[in-house]
């Protein structure tokens, strides 16, 4: 890992998309995934697309030690300022493999969660996570798992709870989990949620519900659909695309665009290696979509849930 390099005096714009509360800090409404960012070989080219992030006013970073092997935690260790104003959010619950046609494993029992931390810890090159995302996987959501990995969901609480009790995590957010999970966990104090969701997928809006109702922010991954086979394309939709025409957008800021209208809790954290791309992402904040349009969305006729393959990556 190389020296950090201090990025150069910025004036960033207002918050895009707004601000909402994200556990004890207050982020732009349209983050950055960090997920794409390992694609970048180069770690100029990196902390190019970070710094634009952060000159468009994006102070919300959604990252994990197991993106790239560490690598997308280490560009953003890089680049990122020591700002209590900028929020750099992990996860842990998966570890990162190179067989299969999904990218990660599960990491599911509390040591596994511990030893998660201490590489978001180490990799971040910082003593505390301020939120930490805890990606739940489990047969009974669809996701592979052998019998050393179905821990009970409690016990994967009071080990988070443990940690921030200890001071190693600040807030404790949740990851493909179910209603009645979250309705469990609600007592311990929980700060984010990150389910699959988008304008033709929306199983999850009771949840949705449920988060907007305890101000709990809702980070939605897969927000334009179509990440993986199996998954609707929100961007393929006839509505959006005449839409996007109309307002003069793509669809996919108008797919993203929806999203912030449609909840107020929703932040969204798209992922990208191009800078073009994010600064097409932060633009979906200033779309503006009329009440005759938000009814021809919302009129779509969603997805039967997430189909085939990312009902691995869900509970029911």
């Amino acid at each position: 890992m190389s020296e950090s390099v201090s990025p150069p005096e910025r004036t960033p714009e207002p918050s895009p998309g707004g601000t909402f509360p994200l556990g004890k800090h207050t982020v732009s409404r349209i983050g950055y995934g960090a997920i794409q960012l390992p694609r970048l070989r180069d770690p100029a080219d990196a902390q190019r697309v970070l710094r634009r992030a952060l000159d468009l006013g994006v102070n919300h970073f959604d990252t994990a030690d197991f993106y790239g092997k560490s690598v997308a935690n280490e560009y953003l260790a890089q680049t990122l300022p020591a700002d209590d104003d900028v929020l750099v959010v992990t996860k842990v619950g998966a570890l990162r493999t190179t067989r299969g046609p999904v990218p990660m494993r599960p990491g599911q029992r509390p040591e596994e969660l511990r030893k998660s931390v201490q590489d978001n810890l180490r990799s971040l090159n910082t003593d505390r996570l301020a939120l930490v995302n805890m990606r739940r996987m489990s047969p009974d959501g669809g996701f592979p798992v052998g019998h050393d990995q179905r821990v009970d969901f409690d016990d994967q609480i009071a080990e988070m709870v443990a940690m921030r009790d200890e001071g190693l995590i600040g807030d404790i957010g949740l990851s493909a989990v179910s209603l009645k999970e979250v309705q469990r966990a609600l007592s311990v104090g929980i700060a984010c949620v990150q389910n699959p969701y988008s304008l033709v997928a929306r199983k999850d809006e009771p949840l949705l519900t449920l988060c907007e109702r305890h101000g709990i922010a809702w980070a939605p991954y897969f927000p334009l659909g179509g990440a993986l086979p199996g998954l609707a394309k929100v961007t393929h939709e006839p509505a959006v695309q005449a839409i996007a025409q109309t307002v003069g957008a793509t669809p996919a800021q108008v797919g993203l665009a929806w999203l912030l209208h449609h909840a107020g809790n929703v932040l969204l954290i798209p992922g990208t290696s191009s800078v073009d791309h994010l600064e097409q992402n932060v633009a979906a904040g200033e779309v503006r979509l009329d009440e005759d349009a938000l009814a021809r969305l919302d009129k779509l006729k969603p997805a039967a849930g997430i189909r085939g393959f990312v009902n691995r990556f869900r509970r029911p």
